[in-house]
């Protein structure tokens, strides 16, 4: 698809995967309406740092998904949608759960009904792997039973659901993109592997986990914005789930000694109770089956090892981000 000229709508576009998927938008000459969430400081999160040549190509907008008015309004004259906006941390989601509800369960239906009432060309709503909960079998295809562990998976299938239900009733052309494992440059510390980075970065003897045996596919962030764009490029995705994943699963131990080796650290590993889910909540094993993405042109670029690297330099020139004591959020 042609980017250049079209008018494409980022939901959550300050965090991590919003803000590099509005990035390559701009890049790729989209006229991109930004929503990040208002905040009394006025701080767009991470579009603060886009470089101003592309910054000139992106409007940006401060709100809340969970308004209803606001959204419809911010929906009004766009071709595309993409929906990113999300509550995510998922040990959060045991202590606030209606908050998870609120935004992502809420939040999206007041997007489906704003791209339904504005005639939007395509809608891509984000998923999650964790949708998946402990494989019943993997690689895990788009058929696998979706399994709510947790309440922030629950609210994520709650969210898928209304969007195959607008597809369905009302003909919304709308995709879902699944990403797994997501990681890289402006990753939050809440996520293990800025976590591990950050520990070993700080100097401690140890860096400190919960479970160190379930297994996660990977998936660097540039491959995972290049799969948003092909799901919304193509009209095959209509009503249906795309995952987005390397194929390649690892243990978070085997993550974190590779991590270590590759910062020439000697740090040991430790377990630290606080950072252990519920144990019938622990999803202990995600690999993608991403044929589905690949039918449609898609093919992960990066090596774990190369996104390991660029993560760690990132990190690394931005250490004032990553304080200590944020990682169990």
């Amino acid at each position: 698809m042609d980017w250049k000229g079209r008018r494409v709508l980022v939901t959550g576009a300050g965090g991590f995967i919003g803000s590099h998927l509005a990035e390559e938008l701009a890049r790729r000459g989209a006229k991109v309406r930004a929503l990040v969430r208002y905040n009394s400081r006025s701080h767009w999160g991470f579009l603060e740092d886009l470089p101003p040549e592309l910054a000139k190509r992106v409007e940006v907008w401060s709100g809340d998904v969970t308004d209803p008015f606001y959204v419809c309004e911010l929906v009004a004259r766009q071709e595309v949608v993409f929906h990113l906006a999300a509550l995510i941390a998922i040990p959060y989601s045991y202590v606030a759960p209606a908050s998870y509800v609120a935004v992502n369960v809420g939040g999206t239906l007041n997007v489906l009904e704003a791209c339904r009432r504005h005639k939007v060309g395509k809608l891509v709503h984000t998923s999650t792997s964790e949708v998946y909960g402990t494989a019943l079998y993997t690689p895990i295809d788009e058929d696998h039973p979706l399994q709510g562990q947790s309440p922030y998976s629950a609210s994520k299938i709650s969210a898928d659901k209304l969007v195959e239900s607008f597809h369905r009733s009302f003909g919304l052309p709308a995709a879902i993109a699944r990403p797994f494992n997501t990681y890289g440059p402006r990753q939050s510390a809440r996520a293990v592997i800025p976590t591990i980075v950050a520990q070993v970065l700080s100097g401690r003897p140890a860096v400190k986990l919960g479970e160190l045996s379930p297994i996660r596919d990977f998936n660097f962030v540039s491959d995972t914005v290049a799969g948003f764009l092909a799901v919304a490029a193509s009209p095959k995705t209509l009503g249906k789930a795309v995952n987005l994943g390397s194929g390649r699963g690892v243990s978070i131990g085997e993550t974190a000694k590779r991590i270590i080796k590759l910062m020439g650290a000697k740090s040991l590993i430790a377990r630290d109770n606080g950072r252990v889910r519920p144990g019938a909540s622990e999803v202990y094993r995600l690999i993608c089956d991403n044929g589905r993405a690949r039918r449609l042109g898609w093919r992960p670029r990066h090596s774990l090892e190369s996104g390991l690297k660029a993560t760690i330099d990132h990190i690394s020139q931005n250490r004032p981000r990553y304080k200590d004591g944020i990682y169990n959020v």
